[in-house]
Formats: structure tokens, C-alpha cells, sequence
């Protein structure tokens, strides 16, 4: 029992310890607000502390993390209540904030700090303009921009870039890092009317934005490398002249063109186009030079390949041929004719059909004109049929004229083989098939000399025998020498002379047209038939 009143006494002293232990600590605050306010408003926060000693005051302080020199806001609640904090917003607000809670006219208790709470501030963006740092807004190809999109005010801004009012493509070329804009090297495509955007929100719903004024950036084409050619006109009093053309596919106007006689400066003008004209005396048959232009814009300058300055009137022979085009079937159906000029700086082609000049472009032709030759271009049909042929003057003076051979042209005609084709043909296909022939004949004529020769053999041996026996005078021997040769000769004719089918068909059909044995059985019979009546002449003259 006294450990039980004991255990009793001691759980209320600690209980009593402990409340007013609690009583003598201040809880930590909780702070409460908006993560994001627009600057110039009003925005609320909050702040409460859940444990707090009774009957005290407590004070609530609003400060930036790491700065208490300046209070933003504070409350004084003397029930516990919670702390409410308008604010007007400024962009000095931007950061972290901390709700702090002291017991006022108690230094025994100490204060305590809430957790940090963010808040954003939202300055609306203005003011957008396009600054260019590299300097000139105009400028050569090749050379380095950079632009910058500057604004009066805002934050938390993303920028955009526009070109001709459309969105920058990409390009390795080019780079953008905020609101920076370089180009490592400008091109001609590169020219238009620049503009960024500014843009910042402060939630989905409420977005800003800044659109600069537009800046025009231009960039100028380098001069591209001169082309050199020439005509020759005839003045009234019969002196020629050379009107040469500098002339460059690329390059921003003004270009200056000079032109040179190899190193010798000869005249120069700047024109607002990309070529120039110069005139200078020539004489015929004279190598005057080699001409050079030059072209200069901005910081370049190129020349021309050096031609020769020497007019050559025409003269020799005029050659004119053609090439074939075949479609379905082998037949011809486009034709190219090519007419040159054996000599000749500047001449002047002219085709013609049947006496007519064709020109330009037609329903079934096209003139092509080249500085050494021209090509008539075909196609063939009822209409293009007839007599071509081309003349050729000099450009200058059409006084000399000289023409080519006439060529008649018709589709029949294109398409039909030659008779000397035709022949050779025919003959080499004679030839193959006499050929044939001569080879199976040699072969039939070959087999049958063969055989009569194998026949003459067996011929003269069998009689050679048959001497012998004759002149022994031995019947008995003769009878069985000749049962032998006999018996022998059927051997050899069954084991040596058997042919194959094809040699035995072939000696069939030569002995039947020639009225020989018709086989070799019917042979064997007749030698056998031989023998005996042999025998039988020499067995009667020897019983005589």
C-alpha cells in the first residue's frame, strides 16, 4: 500500500513539472501564404504558434531568411490567436520568409522560428527592344551579329525571336542564350526585320509580354567571280569594234568592273547592276591581247578567267552530221543534227528545211545555239521530213556565207536496213548452213572409205590362207586349217569390225544406193559360201 501512495505522489509531481514546463515553452510558428504574388498587390499570410504559455502575449514578426535588421510585418495576439500579415508586394520581397514568435515582457521564454517559406514575385515585363552590339545594321556575308533584347523592366522572363514576323528557324549558324541572339557567320538569306518577344506569367492564366520595335539587319552578297564575253559590231566606215561584258551571278549592287589587257589597266565604272559594257577598237585577223575583268564589292575582289581578244572571220569547210535516238521496237524517232565550222570566232548557224529557215523552237524542232557549234534537235515524223542542211557567217558581217552538204531525211528511209547489210547477212547464214553440210558429207565419206578398207583386209587375208593350204597339199590339213580360218574369221568379224548404230545405219544407207550387201551378216555368208566352193574345186582337181 505505501508503494502504491508512493508511485501515485511521484506521477503527479512529474505531471505538475511537466505542465508547467510546457507552459514556460513557446511552440514553433507555422507560417502560411501565396508562393507567388504579383508586384504592387496585396497579399495576406498567416502565422500561429499551436503551443503557447497561457496568459501571455505572444508577438509575431515577418522577416526575409537572413535578414531581421528590417521587420516586414507584425502582430501582437493576447489569446493565442492567429497572426495576419498583409502585405504590399514589391520585387525586394522576392525570396525566402520566416514567421518569428517571442512572448512579450518574458525574456525567459525563448522566441522560435517557423520554416522558411518561398514566395515569387512576378514583375510584368515591358519594354522590349532589339540592341545590335556588333555595331552596323549593314553589313558584308561572312561577318559575325550579335543582338540582344533588352527590357525596362520585368522578371522571370523567357524571350523569343521573330524574323519577318516568323519564329527563328534553327541553324548551326546561330545561337540563343536568353536574351542573347549570335550569329557566328551571316548570309544573304540571313536579312530581315528582327524582333523579340518578352514574355513572363504569373500562372497559366495571367501571361505578359513585350514586343520590341522591329530592327532590319541587312546583309550584302560578296561579288561572285566575273564572267568575260564579247561580241563584235561594224561601224559605218567599215572599222569593227569589241563590246566586252563583265558580267557576276552574285553580288549587292554597287560593284565596280574594271577591265585589263593582262596586267595593263584599260578603263573601269561602278554601276548600281551586276554587270558592265566597255567598247574597244579591234582589228580582224589580229591577236589584240588577253582580256581580264575585275569586280570589287566591299572588301573583295575577283577577276575573270583571260580570253584571248583575236576575231577570226569564218572560213574552211562546213561539216554537218547527226546522232540517232531509237525508242520501241529499234526505230528511230528523234534525230540530233550538228553543224560546226572548220575556223571562226563568232559565227552565226542557220538551219534549214527544204529552203525555209528554222528558228527558235517549232512543232517538231529546237535550235540550239552554241559558240562552236549548233544542234538541231529532231523529231521524227511525216512533218520533219525533206532536205536539211546550215550555213554559217561571221555574227558581224554577214557578207561571207558558207553551206553545208544537203542530207535528205525521211522515216521510211532512217528505218530501213541497207541492201550491203542485208547481203552480209544473208551470206554469212549461207555460209554457216554450206558449211553444215560439208562437214556431215565429209564425215558419211569417211565411214565408208573406212569400211572398204577394213573389207580389203579381211579379203586378202582369207586368200593368203587359202595359198597356203593350197600349196601344203595336205587334205586333212587343209579341210581343218580352213574349219579354222573360217571359225576365225567369223571371230574377227563379230569381235573387230561390230560399229555402233549410227555407223552401221550410215554404211546401210551408202551400200544400199551403191548396190553393195546391205549388212555385215549377209557378207559373213557369202565369204562362208566362198570357202566351200573353193574347197570343193580343190578337193576334185586333187582326186584327178
Amino acid at each position: 500500500m505505501t508503494t502504491f501512495r508512493t508511485t501515485v505522489v511521484v506521477l503527479l509531481g512529474f505531471y505538475t513539472l511537466c505542465q508547467e514546463t510546457r507552459a514556460s515553452v513557446l511552440g514553433r510558428p507555422l507560417l502560411y501564404g501565396p508562393s507567388t504574388a504579383l508586384e504592387k498587390t496585396v497579399e495576406e499570410f498567416q502565422c500561429e504558434v499551436p503551443h503557447y504559455p497561457k496568459e501571455e502575449a505572444i508577438l509575431y514578426q515577418l522577416f526575409r531568411e537572413g535578414d531581421r535588421s528590417k521587420t516586414l510585418a507584425f502582430h501582437s495576439a493576447l489569446s493565442g490567436e492567429m497572426a495576419n500579415f498583409p502585405l504590399f508586394i514589391t520585387a525586394s520581397y522576392e525570396g525566402y520568409l520566416v514567421c518569428v514568435a517571442s512572448v512579450q515582457n518574458n525574456t525567459a521564454i525563448q522566441p522560435t522560428v517557423s520554416q522558411r517559406h518561398y514566395l515569387r514575385v512576378v514583375v510584368p515585363v515591358n519594354g522590349a527592344e532589339v540592341v545590335v552590339q556588333s555595331g552596323s545594321v549593314e553589313f558584308y556575308e561572312g561577318k559575325p551579329l550579335s543582338l540582344r533584347c533588352n527590357i525596362t523592366k520585368g522578371n522571370h522572363v523567357s524571350y523569343h525571336w521573330l524574323v519577318d514576323g516568323k519564329p527563328l528557324p534553327l541553324s548551326p549558324l546561330h545561337y540563343q542564350a536568353q536574351e542573347q541572339l549570335f550569329f557566328y557567320r551571316m548570309i544573304p538569306q540571313d536579312s530581315g526585320v528582327y524582333t523579340c518577344v518578352a514574355t513572363n506569367q504569373l500562372n497559366l492564366t495571367n501571361v505578359y509580354s513585350s514586343r520590341s520595335i522591329a530592327q532590319v539587319i541587312k546583309v550584302k552578297e560578296l561579288v561572285s567571280e566575273p564572267d568575260l564575253f564579247f561580241s563584235v559590231l561594224k561601224e559605218g566606215d567599215g572599222t569593227y569594234f569589241a563590246l566586252v561584258t563583265c558580267q557576276s551571278l552574285k553580288g549587292t549592287p554597287p560593284i565596280t568592273f574594271s577591265l585589263y589587257n593582262r596586267s595593263e589597266f584599260v578603263t573601269t565604272e561602278t554601276v548600281d547592276e551586276r554587270f558592265a559594257r566597255f567598247t574597244i577598237p579591234v582589228v580582224l585577223d589580229l591577236h589584240m591581247g588577253f582580256l581580264q575583268c575585275q569586280a570589287e564589292n566591299g572588301d573583295r575582289v575577283v577577276y575573270s578567267q583571260l580570253t584571248a581578244m583575236h576575231i577570226v572571220p569564218v572560213g574552211g569547210a562546213v561539216t554537218m552530221h547527226y546522232d540517232t535516238d531509237v525508242g520501241e521496237n529499234f526505230s528511230i524517232v528523234g534525230l540530233r543534227f550538228y553543224c560546226s565550222v572548220e575556223r571562226g570566232t563568232l559565227p552565226w548557224y542557220r538551219w534549214f528545211l527544204n529552203g525555209t529557215v528554222l528558228e527558235g523552237r517549232g512543232d517538231f524542232y529546237w535550235v540550239e545555239n552554241q559558240p562552236k557549234q549548233s544542234i538541231l534537235l529532231l523529231s521524227v515524223g511525216w512533218s520533219s521530213a525533206g532536205t536539211y542542211h546550215c550555213e554559217v557567217t561571221d555574227s558581224f558581217n554577214g557578207t561571207t556565207v558558207i553551206s553545208s552538204e544537203e542530207r535528205y531525211i525521211d522515216r521510211e528511209v532512217l528505218n530501213h536496213l541497207p541492201t550491203a547489210v542485208v547481203a552480209v547477212v544473208f551470206g554469212c547464214f549461207l555460209f554457216l548452213v554450206t558449211l553444215v553440210t560439208a562437214c556431215c558429207f565429209i564425215g558419211l565419206l569417211y565411214r565408208k572409205i573406212q569400211y572398204y578398207v577394213e573389207k580389203s583386209t579381211l579379203d586378202l587375208r582369207l586368200g593368203l590362207e587359202m595359198h597356203n593350204i593350197m600349196v601344203s597339199g595336205d587334205d586333212e590339213e587343209f579341210l581343218g586349217r580352213c574349219i579354222m580360218v573360217a571359225e576365225g574369221d567369223n571371230e574377227v568379224d563379230e569381235d573387230e569390225y561390230m560399229e555402233d548404230e549410227g555407223v552401221v545405219r550410215a554404211a546401210r544407207i551408202v551400200d544400199s544406193d551403191q548396190g553393195e550387201v546391205d549388212s555385215t551378216d549377209e557378207w559373213l555368208q557369202l565369204q562362208q559360201e566362198l570357202k566351200k566352193k573353193s574347197r570343193k574345186e580343190l578337193l576334185n582337181s586333187t582326186t584327178i
